[in-house]
C-alpha cells in the first residue's frame, strides 16, 4: 500500500469513528467552538421568519460564543466561555482534541452574563462531577461565582477551584500567554474583559462583548494592526435591526459601525477581523444573505464553527 493510500485510510478511519483528530501540529492554535449571542440560534420562543429555517434544520444551528485554544506541544487544551452549550461544544472539542491526547486545563470567563458563565452548571454533581476544574475570572466574577448559588456549590464541593485574574496580568499556558483587559459593558454582577492571546508566532484578542467603541479608551483600529486575529463583537448587523426598539439605546457596536472604524485598513489588515457573537437577528449568520457578501466583499471575516487560528 503506497503512502498515499495510507494517509487516505488513516483520514477515512479517523472520520468512521467521529474524532477528526485534527489537533496534529505542535503549533498551538484557537478553535472557535460557538458564533451567536448568548441565547444561541434560534432563540428560544422566536418563531419568526429569520428563526424558523434553523428549527427545521438543526445544521443551521449555532452555540454561544466560545473558543478554545488547543496546545499539540503541551498536550493541553482550555476553553473561553463556559456557554449554556457546553454539552454540544465539550463534544466538538473532544472530536478536535480527545482527552487521551489533551487535558482540559481550564476554562477562561469574559463576565457573567448567562452566554458566558451559565455552562460552569455541567460541571456539577448532577452532571460531570468535574474535580477542581481551574476557572479563570477577574476579582468581582470570582466573588459572584463565591457567593451566589448554584455556582457557589461548584467551589464548596471542588467542582471548580476559582483562579483570579488581574487587568493587565498575563497567565502563561505552555507556549501561549492570556492577558486580560477591561472594556466597557453592562457589569450589573461583574467586571467584563476580553482577552488578548499571544501564541509563539501569533496573537489574537477576543471581545465577545463590548459597548460603542466610543465608549473605550482604545483605538479599534490601532488594535486590530496590532494583532493577527481580532474577534470582536458582532451582536446586530445594523440600525432597525430589532423592530420596535430605539437601537440608539442598544450598546454593543454594530457591525456597520465597526466596518467605518475599520475602513482605513487595507486589505491585509481587514482580513485580521472575524466578526463574532450574532444575534439570531443578525443577517450574518445566513451566509447567503447580501450583508455577509458585503462584509466578505469588503475583506473581513464571518467566524463559523470549526474556524482554526494557528498562534
Amino acid at each position: 500500500m503506497t503512502a498515499r493510500w495510507v494517509q487516505l485510510f488513516a483520514l477515512l478511519l479517523g472520520a468512521a469513528i467521529g474524532f477528526a483528530a485534527r489537533a496534529d501540529t505542535s503549533v498551538p492554535y484557537l478553535f472557535v467552538l460557538g458564533v451567536a449571542q448568548d441565547a444561541g440560534y434560534p432563540q428560544s420562543g422566536c418563531y419568526e421568519p429569520h428563526c424558523i429555517p434553523g428549527w427545521r434544520d438543526p445544521r443551521l444551528r449555532r452555540g454561544a460564543v466560545s473558543l478554545a485554544l488547543i496546545d499539540p506541544s503541551a498536550g493541553e487544551k482550555f476553553l473561553f466561555e463556559a456557554t449554556p452549550d457546553f454539552p454540544a461544544q465539550l463534544y466538538d472539542l473532544e472530536r478536535e482534541a480527545p482527552s487521551d491526547r489533551f487535558r482540559l486545563g481550564g476554562i477562561f470567563l469574559t463576565h457573567a452574563h448567562i452566554g458566558h458563565y451559565a455552562g460552569l452548571m455541567f460541571l456539577g454533581h448532577e452532571a460531570m462531577g468535574a474535580a477542581g476544574m481551574p476557572v479563570y475570572a477577574m476579582p468581582r466574577m470570582t466573588g459572584y461565582l463565591r457567593t451566589n448559588g448554584p455556582w457557589s456549590q461548584l467551589v464548596e464541593y471542588e467542582n471548580i477551584a476559582l483562579r483570579p485574574l488581574q487587568e493587565g496580568s498575563s497567565v502563561k499556558l505552555g507556549l501561549v500567554n492570556v492577558t486580560p483587559f477591561r472594556v466597557p459593558h453592562r457589569d450589573e454582577y461583574s467586571e467584563t474583559v476580553g482577552f488578548r492571546i499571544a501564541g509563539p508566532a501569533r496573537t489574537a484578542v477576543f471581545i465577545p462583548d463590548i459597548d460603542k467603541w466610543s465608549a473605550w479608551d482604545t483605538d479599534l483600529a490601532a488594535l486590530v494592526r496590532s494583532v493577527d486575529y481580532a474577534l470582536i463583537d458582532a451582536t446586530f448587523f445594523a440600525d432597525g435591526e430589532l423592530p420596535g426598539r430605539d437601537m440608539s439605546k442598544v450598546r454593543h457596536p454594530f457591525v456597520t459601525e465597526s466596518m467605518a472604524a475599520l475602513q482605513s485598513l487595507s486589505a491585509a489588515q481587514r482580513s485580521r477581523v472575524w466578526f463574532i457573537h450574532f444575534n439570531h437577528t443578525n443577517p450574518l449568520l445566513d451566509k447567503n444573505s447580501s450583508q455577509h457578501r458585503l462584509v466578505t466583499s469588503t475583506g473581513f471575516n464571518v467566524a463559523i464553527e470549526g474556524t482554526r487560528l494557528d498562534l
